[in-house]
Formats: C-alpha cells, sequence, structure tokens
C-alpha cells in the first residue's frame, strides 16, 4: 500500500475544445506523473472540434 494523496485520482479524463488550452492541460497532467491511458477521442459539439484523453498515474507517482 502507498501513501497515496487522496486528492490525486488514479484516473482521470480530460476533456474539453481542441485548442492550446486543452494541450496544456494534458502536459501539466504528464509533468505530474500521469500516464495516457488509451487514445484520444474526438468529435464535433456545435461545430466546434472537442477532445477527450484518459490518464493514470505512473508507475513513479505511486512509488
Amino acid at each position: 500500500m502507498t501513501d497515496l494523496d487522496p486528492a490525486r485520482l488514479r484516473y482521470r479524463v480530460l476533456t474539453g475544445p481542441d485548442d492550446a488550452a486543452f494541450c496544456r492541460r494534458v502536459s501539466d497532467a504528464l509533468e505530474e506523473g500521469y500516464v495516457l491511458h488509451g487514445s484520444p477521442s474526438i468529435t464535433t459539439r456545435h461545430g466546434e472540434v472537442w477532445v477527450a484523453q484518459a490518464v493514470v498515474l505512473g508507475p513513479r507517482a505511486l512509488a
């Protein structure tokens, strides 16, 4: 068992418009020890492209 910070979820799904802010959120999660989980998902909503990416805490963050 690890002393994992309860505020840090082991699994997260990041969603939002396909823009620089979304890319920054994914990049920030990677810097925090998360790793990509699966492929991104892309759809349109009211003519705007939206994306989703699942991330999970990587082994270094769980150690």
